[in-house]
């Protein structure tokens, strides 16, 4: 947003980011003469920001953009294809919520059926990549979409469980 929001009262450049481990949804302001591009990864941590001026807060879900909800999608399956590594051990190691209910069940498409080919074809051998994880349960749906489709589940809210972010409360001072 170039100008901001159209219902501030100030005019600065700010943007919408979601972060890489807890996806957590950040509002931002952007340096002066910094411009960004859609999807562009940017460095938001301790150390000398090249594109990134302030963490204004942290946003929930109703408060991103039509656009930033659009790109959502796509941003996280970037996220996740980038660091398979993690969420293929996430298949190898999840374990039971509690007696009647297993944490992969969490995963829009993964009733008890698909549950127990997982965790039988995790017993034979531990799943190296999300294509193995395709190849070795039969009707499995893609499990970086599976796995997209719960963070974007998680961050609308509401959710009894979480297993990739942090439930946000809106602070009643924000403002």
């Amino acid at each position: 947003m170039a100008s901001g929001k159209s219902f501030s009262n100030r005019s600065e450049p700010i943007t919408q980011l979601i972060g890489e481990e807890k996806f957590t949804l950040l509002e931002a302001t952007i340096k002066p003469n910094a411009s960004l591009t859609l999807g562009e990864r940017v460095y938001i941590g301790k150390d000398e920001r090249a594109k990134i001026l302030l963490i204004k807060s942290r946003i929930g879900y109703d408060e991103l953009t039509q656009t930033a909800k659009n790109e959502l999608q796509i941003v996280i399956a970037t996220i996740i294809k980038a660091d398979e590594k993690r969420f293929v051990e996430l298949f190898n190691t999840a374990g039971p919520l509690n007696i009647r209910q297993h944490s992969l069940e969490l995963l829009p498409g993964i009733g008890k059926k698909h549950l127990e080919a997982i965790l039988k074809a995790r017993n034979e051998k531990r799943f190296e990549s999300l294509a193995d994880i395709s190849e070795r349960v039969q009707l499995l749906q893609d499990p970086a979409k599976l796995i997209t489709d719960r963070i974007i589940t998680e961050l609308m809210g509401d959710q009894r469980s979480y297993m990739f972010t942090k439930p946000y409360r809106k602070s009643m001072f924000s403002h």
